[in-house]
């Protein structure tokens, strides 16, 4: 069914005045579930109901209303002025940071990369300051995974490795397991053995069938042991409480599974241990040799599995993008926070929600003159030199966002922004295409260096041209005299 044929008015005003309008099918962005079989309510122009919305769901959508509010230097201005003003700052402020902030769809963090590419500017996301552990994980060894639904329809046995999703993930286990009915699985729970691992004082799943409980410091040797038990290797025989004896009972469980399915919570909940996320990688990678098994890792919402997917297909790598050669470099170890804390950013553009930024990312971002332009972007804590307010996606905004399992879904919208995210993005890149490309033939005509296809911004200061000239980046070129 089309998109407009799930949109339905009653009455007068058609959702942005009076009378009542319904929308089926809206994606919620509360997590990383991203449920798109919300049904919206919307009476006289606000969001009354979300049907089917679990509690982070409903707080989610709200009652749709959002700050529409445009701010330069502290004075309210209409959006022109505000992106002129924009584009001033991030040609004339040193070296730029993009930062993709949530709430956005795919369409806007794709222009974001964009900008970023003008700007030969430093690139990051939400990610690198919550699940970068578990990115550089499946890097390094690559991870047994599959979709949601493929869980929903097939696992058997269900592990849940420190995690209870009744808290942060409310309907994973009603929509994908262990609850419904599968394929494979046509009874649903009564068909499915649930094992829950606490690891320390974290719970996991309290519905669970088992238990099974490793000390903080004994998770990593524990997952050591069961791969190595999997893998055949031998292992010194123990009393039956002891660490090796509780990880080859779970072994025992889990291989004779037909589809063993482990969940984990890939955003930080509490201290991790080092070599977690490898370690159950490699774990889950072991058990498909004597069965089938998925590592289900469990994301937080706002579209930020949509930035890591926007940010590898256009530059190759999830986060942490370098411009500042011409070409995008991979520097995890430099996120937003080590940049800002080193002083190596001059200027700063948000595209998103601020209020879903890390606090670590917010404190840092105090340091330096700031540009946001996303929902919410009037109630940045920091103190943005210019905000503009948009629309959330999902909510005010189509297009697209990614679920946890990077399933692509559509968004569809039950109110009208004020301000468009990606027109106000697509705006502010057209005006820096034209500034900088005055600043560089300005910049021929005067003798001074060329800077285009260098590693400087095409705004540098003098200071910093001389640096790069001195360390051999660029070479000094005047124009040929006529």
């Amino acid at each position: 069914m089309a998109a407009e044929e799930r949109v339905s008015d009653a009455g007068t005003g058609g959702g942005t005045g009076r009378g009542t309008r319904t929308v089926a099918h809206a994606t919620c962005l509360g997590c990383g579930c991203a449920c798109d079989d919300i049904t919206v309510i919307v009476r006289d122009g606000r969001i009354v109901e979300a049907q089917r919305a679990c509690s982070l769901g409903a707080a989610w959508f709200g009652d749709g209303r959002v700050p529409a509010r445009v701010i330069s230097e502290g004075r309210d201005v209409d959006v022109d002025r505000a992106i002129d003003d924009a584009t001033s700052l991030l040609t004339s402020g040193g070296r730029a940071l993009v930062y993709l902030a949530g709430d956005v769809s795919c369409e806007v963090q794709r222009a974001g990369v964009a900008i970023a590419d003008q700007l030969r500017a430093a690139l990051d996301i939400l990610t690198t300051a919550t699940a970068l552990p578990s990115i550089l994980a499946a890097q390094r060894r690559g991870r047994a995974s599959a979709t949601l639904g493929e869980i929903r329809n097939r696992a058997n046995i269900l592990v849940f490795w420190g995690v209870d999703p009744a808290a942060r993930y409310p309907r994973y286990t009603t929509r994908y397991a262990p609850d419904p009915e599968g394929i494979h699985v046509p009874g649903g729970r009564s068909d499915r053995l649930v094992i829950a691992v606490d690891i320390g004082d974290t719970r996991a799943l309290a519905s669970a069938d088992e238990r099974v409980h490793f000390a903080d410091d004994e998770e990593i040797p524990a997952l050591t042991l069961m791969r190595a038990a999997i893998l055949g290797w031998p292992i010194a025989d123990s009393s039956p409480d002891d660490l090796a004896a509780r990880a080859r009972g779970l072994v025992r469980q889990m291989i004779a599974a037909r589809y063993v399915a482990v969940v984990v919570d890939g955003e930080p909940s509490r201290a991790r241990v080092p070599g977690r996320a490898e370690a159950l990688i490699m774990l889950t990678q072991a058990l498909n040799g004597p069965t089938r098994c998925a590592l289900s890792t469990l994301r937080a919402g706002n579209n930020r599995s949509g930035a890591e997917a926007v940010l590898t297909w256009q530059t190759g790598f999830p986060l942490a993008v370098d411009f500042a050669r011409g070409v995008p470099r991979y520097r995890p170890d430099e996120g937003a926070t080590v940049l800002l804390t080193r002083d190596e950013v001059g200027v700063a553009l948000v595209l998103g929600d601020p209020t879903t930024i890390p606090a670590e990312v917010t404190t840092a971002l105090a340091r330096v003159p700031t540009i946001v332009i996303g929902p919410r972007a009037s109630a940045s804590t920091f103190g943005p030199r210019i905000a503009i307010d948009t629309g959330v996606a999902g909510i005010h905004e189509g297009g697209m966002a990614m679920r946890m399992d990077d399933v692509p879904l559509p968004l569809r919208p039950a109110l009208t922004p004020t301000i468009d995210t990606l027109a106000t993005a697509n705006a502010l890149a057209q005006r820096l295409a034209n500034s900088t490309s005055v600043t560089a033939q300005a910049a021929i005509r005067a003798g001074r260096p060329q800077l285009q296809d260098t590693g400087v911004h095409p705004a540098a200061t003098p200071e910093a041209v001389a640096t790069a000239v001195e360390r051999g980046a660029i070479a000094a070129r005047a124009e040929p005299a006529a």
